[in-house]
């Protein structure tokens, strides 16, 4: 009786030993792409940083309620993240100086996308990959890129055969613009959906370049404006000589999509490409 009493206790505490060992890490994040990457992958961390900007900048995939908010980006609350004891912490290039401080807490691991001189295409899937593997979810990776791109490629069949070329921007204040090219994760999107960039000039490595809405004239394309304004724009353009003067403005080609995350990943650009393709069906019709 205690004999078989006793093999099973030293077989439920194995039991439970090899549970524990397979339990998936606990993760925090400062970085909104990793999260939203994770989130994908349904992996989502334990904790991430500024998560009510995250929700206004990025959209969606939405956080979970139960991931906890470690306040600033750049200032993280390090109390709380430490009284969360994660197993890791996921941090970007950006805020590389943050790293001593953190592996005080947990160790951390830096990811990067948008390297200057690399294929972005190429490194989201490599991003995708190094996530899935990080949280052991290899297999969700792979469906997250396959579904990607079968989107990708379903999309691109509901555009016309010679679609208008796009311009794509982002207001800081009422004079002065992001317009989106080379690098980012918008002309990812409109290369994979045969749309072609009216924006000339060059980018930084984030895949933009600020300029002021003069910079636009002449250019007669198809304007694409990325929500969300800064306060008092939308009065202050109404009142710009010089913008409602742009071509695609007077003749009322300006397309307002929802806050899409231009620094982000598959995600980001699934939602992104999703968004223009329904926006320009909706134009035509």
């Amino acid at each position: 009786m205690h004999s078989t009493l006793l093999r099973y206790l030293l077989l439920a505490g194995l039991l439970l030993s090899q549970v524990s060992l397979a339990a998936p890490e606990r993760l925090a994040s400062l970085d909104w792409t990793l999260g939203e990457t994770l989130v994908a992958l349904e992996a989502p961390p334990a904790a991430m940083a500024q998560i009510a900007d995250y929700h206004s900048w990025v959209g969606e995939p939405a956080m979970p309620e139960q991931v906890v908010d470690l306040g600033l980006r750049t200032q993280p609350n390090l109390e709380l993240l430490a009284s969360l004891k994660p197993d890791g912490i996921l941090i970007s290039p950006m805020f590389a100086n943050q790293r001593p401080v953190l592996e005080r807490i947990a160790p951390v691991t830096q990811l990067e996308l948008y390297s200057p001189g690399a294929d972005t295409w190429a490194e989201m899937l490599e991003l995708t990959r190094k996530l899935g593997a990080l949280t052991e979810r290899q297999q969700a990776a792979e469906r997250l890129i396959e579904t990607t791109q079968v989107e990708l490629e379903q999309l691109r069949t509901r555009l016309p055969e010679q679609p208008p070329a796009v311009l794509i921007i982002q207001f800081m204040d009422a004079r002065h613009v992001r317009v989106f090219g080379a690098n980012g994760l918008y002309q990812v999107a409109l290369d994979k959906l045969g749309l072609v960039n009216a924006w000339p000039g060059g980018t930084n490595s984030w895949g933009f370049a600020l300029v002021g809405i003069d910079a636009l004239v002449g250019l007669d394309a198809q304007l694409v404006v990325i929500d969300p304004k800064p306060a008092g724009v939308e009065r202050e353009l109404q009142r710009s000589a010089l913008w409602q003067r742009l071509p695609g403005v007077n003749e009322g080609r300006v397309l307002t999509l929802p806050p899409t995350w231009s620094f982000g990943a598959l995600p980001s650009l699934q939602r992104f490409a999703t968004l223009l393709v329904a926006a320009l069906e909706t134009q035509r019709d």
